[in-house]
């Protein structure tokens, strides 16, 4: 009798997504230009250069009167000369007048400085306003110099950035109507596992023993969209590897990327990896994290296919930790890596686990982490009482004080 053949040992994260970043090595992503206004959360393409400088001329940044600061002494009386509006251009100042002038207005030429209205005092008849001076005004005060924000051939935003709300005022602010961005990666969805039933289907009161909901494919297909992906939900596949092959082959034809959830395990109706062998490569299984240990990335002719494991915890932080980074590196994002922050532990953990340990936490009131008490892969509410996760190297206790790695699911999903 053979003697069975020694199992793999599990490969850490930090390898796992060096080699799941490394298959995208030759990967260029189609490009697309589209509105502005609809490109929130895509990845910019091309750098955006300024063609002007913003803003454009020097304006005022309150509502109040252009002056001379020179004649601004506390206690004069100086006539309003003119009044100028946003989008509106003033005449030369004459010397010992000021101009009304509203937020935005440019600054009439003479003028240095504006004076805000609550310092000052309205005077004077509707035929020939002034103003009283009740503070002295300094050289500059209240005016918003040209190119102070942009200058003319300034970069203001570099391909590679995932863009957001700031992002596509400051793509306006220069003038760009449309952006080069890359495409939405083309993401097949489907869960495998007889035993899932789509909430609808049936009451709860009327489940068949055994039997749960598929939460995982709600989760993930928002993920998905939160990375820019264009998501074909392929609903539930039975367990057999029949139907799985089917499911992949399929999949494959239309798609960049194939991602599972379930069936990635070692059991005898885990049928995705001898399924994906049949088909294409598997080049990664199993990772040395907790939780999400099952993991599996690989081809289907031109597709990536990823597998997830069917804990629900344990789905959602592999998609984090690794499907994440995959997609945004796919669409050309330079900055993948998660966003750390080191914090306080109000807790201890004093089981230390051979493997990397992400650990459900939300931050308290006095600056510190609290602990949700059950961290088990199948609790997802562990998920949603908690606004991140501490990342616990393997082998590291934490007692009360320590100071942890944390990485909030905001930051992440921003």
């Amino acid at each position: 009798m053979n003697a069975p053949s020694p199992r793999k040992p599990l490969i850490s994260l930090n390898d796992a997504l060096g080699q799941l970043l490394g298959a995208l090595a030759d990967h260029a992503p189609g490009l697309e230009t589209v509105s502005t206004f609809d490109a929130d959360g895509r990845v910019l393409a091309q750098d955006v250069v300024s063609a002007l400088q913003v803003p454009p001329q020097d304006n005022s940044s309150m509502d109040g009167y252009a002056l001379r600061a020179a004649d601004g002494a506390p206690g004069a009386v100086l006539p309003v000369s003119q009044r100028i509006a946003a989008g509106a251009s003033g005449a030369p100042l004459v010397a010992g007048t000021v101009a009304r002038i509203f937020t935005g207005a440019p600054i009439p030429v003479g003028a240095d400085a504006v004076l805000m209205q609550e310092d000052c005092t309205e005077s004077g008849t509707e035929g020939q306003r002034a103003i009283v001076v009740n503070a002295s005004p300094a050289v500059g005060q209240w005016i918003r110099r040209q190119g102070e924000d942009v200058a003319a051939g300034q970069c203001v935003l570099r391909a590679g950035q995932r863009l957001g709300p700031a992002g596509l005022g400051m793509a306006a602010s220069v003038g760009m109507a449309q952006l080069q961005v890359a495409q939405r990666p083309r993401v097949a969805l489907f869960s495998t596992g007889d035993e899932l039933v789509m909430p609808g289907e049936c009451a709860p009161a009327d489940m068949a023993p055994g039997a749960i909901y598929n939460s995982n494919r709600f989760f993930l297909a928002s993920l998905l969209r939160r990375m820019g992906c264009a998501v074909t939900d392929l609903g539930i596949v039975p367990d057999r590897l029949d139907a799985t092959v089917a499911a992949l082959r399929s999949a494959a034809q239309a798609h960049d990327v194939i991602l599972t959830s379930g069936g990635v395990s070692v059991g005898e109706e885990d049928h995705i990896k001898p399924a994906l062998q049949s088909l294409g490569t598997l080049d990664l299984w199993q990772i040395a994290i907790k939780p999400g240990k099952p993991f599996a990335h690989g081809r289907v002719g031109g597709a990536h296919f990823i597998g997830l494991p069917g804990n629900p915890v344990s789905g959602f932080m592999t998609f984090l930790l690794l499907v994440r980074p995959f997609l945004l590196r796919m669409q050309g994002a330079g900055e993948v890596a998660m966003p750390v922050q080191t914090l306080r532990a109000d807790f201890a953990w004093p089981r230390a686990d051979r493997r990397q340990e992400f650990l459900r936490v939300r931050r308290n009131a006095l600056g510190g982490l609290d602990l949700f008490p059950n961290q088990s892969s199948g609790v997802l509410s562990s998920v949603v009482w908690g606004d991140g996760f501490v990342d616990n190297p393997a082998g590291q206790t934490i007692a009360a004080g320590d100071a942890v790695r944390f990485v909030s699911f905001n930051e992440l999903l921003a």
